[in-house]
This record gives C-alpha cells, sequence and structure tokens, in this order.
C-alpha cells in the first residue's frame, strides 16, 4: 500500500528512485525496497518522503477516502510503521486527512525520537499501559495508564519509556502531518 502510493507519486513527480534519492538523502535501493513492499520505511523516512512531496504522511498510505457512515480497521489489516527503531506505531485510523490515530508502542529505554521535534498539529496521547514520559518544551510529564495529555505539536517534544515494562497509548493527531 505504501510501496504503490510512493511509486504514484514519484512518477506522477517524473522522478527516477535515483533523483528522489538524491532529494531526500535516501538510498535508491531503500526506496525502490518500500516500492516493492520489501520494507516498510521507518517514520523518519516518511517525513522525508511526505515533506519532499509536501504532503502529510497519511497521503503515503492510500488515497484518502471519505467517511461515509463508518470505516472499520482490524488487527492484522492495518499498516505498521516504525521510527528508526525507536518506536513502534499502528494505524489505527485509515486516515482522511482529519485525523490520524496511531497505537504506540515503546520498549524500557526507548522513545518516539531521538530529539524532541515540533510540526503542525495538536496530539493527545492516551496511556493504556505501563508508564509513559512526555517531554513538551523542556517539561516534563509522567503518565500511567488512564492518563492523557493535550499538548500543542508545535512545541518540540517526544515520548519516552523511562518506566520498568512495555508503554502502550493512543496517539491522536490532527491533522495529520509529516
Amino acid at each position: 500500500m505504501i510501496g504503490e502510493r510512493l511509486k504514484e507519486l514519484r512518477t506522477s513527480h517524473k522522478l527516477s528512485l535515483r533523483d528522489l534519492g538524491s532529494a531526500t538523502g535516501l538510498s535508491a535501493t531503500l526506496l525502490s525496497q518500500i516500492e516493492r513492499g520489501v520494507t516498510n520505511p521507518s517514520l523518519k523516512t516518511l517525513r522525508l518522503l511526505a515533506d519532499h512531496f509536501g504532503q502529510s504522511i497519511s497521503t503515503l498510505f492510500e488515497n484518502a477516502p471519505s467517511i461515509d457512515v463508518a470505516q472499520v480497521t482490524r488487527p492484522g489489516e492495518r499498516t505498521s510503521i516504525a521510527a528508526d527503531g525507536l518506536v513502534h506505531y499502528e494505524r489505527v485510523t485509515h486516515g482522511n486527512g482529519k485525523l490520524e490515530v496511531l497505537h504506540g508502542r515503546l520498549q524500557v529505554g526507548e522513545a518516539s525520537s531521538e530529539d524532541p521535534w515540533s510540526h503542525e498539529a495538536v496530539e493527545c496521547a492516551y496511556v493504556l499501559s505501563g508508564q509513559l514520559t512526555v517531554e513538551v518544551d523542556g517539561e516534563v510529564h509522567t503518565l500511567g495508564p488512564g492518563e492523557a495529555v493535550t499538548l500543542l505539536s508545535t512545541s518540540p517534544h517526544r515520548y519516552v519509556n523511562r518506566g520498568e515494562d512495555v508503554a502502550e497509548y493512543l496517539l491522536s493527531v490532527t491533522p495529520p502531518t509529516p
């Protein structure tokens, strides 16, 4: 799904794999593997590609369907993304360009990114299990199961697991952004 959409975007912009690789700093081999479905791109890779095409990450998953009444997603059928081996996300929503809901899983000691980063959106993280430390613009908030934080994503932020067990959380982002 991601690979097909990436190929559509690349060919519609009349770019070769090497051209896109040079423009994004990614190897043509990696891009080819993503397009063929051999490997899943990291969140950092998705951000680089989305930035290059001036799109949100959600546009790399599929052509955003409109929601008539309801859309159902099921385990095993959802797209997964990883952020450079730092966090694993499963897309809970199909994506309609207005709201992204991700199921995040951080192992002990892992973080959503090496450094806090910012983007244009509002996020809400709801902790399902474990302990989640949220760093926002230099402030640190430690959350447990059933607790949530809502933040302006324009402030540098990241999620860290400083607990003793796997941290699982739902992350809602609106609008979806790279």
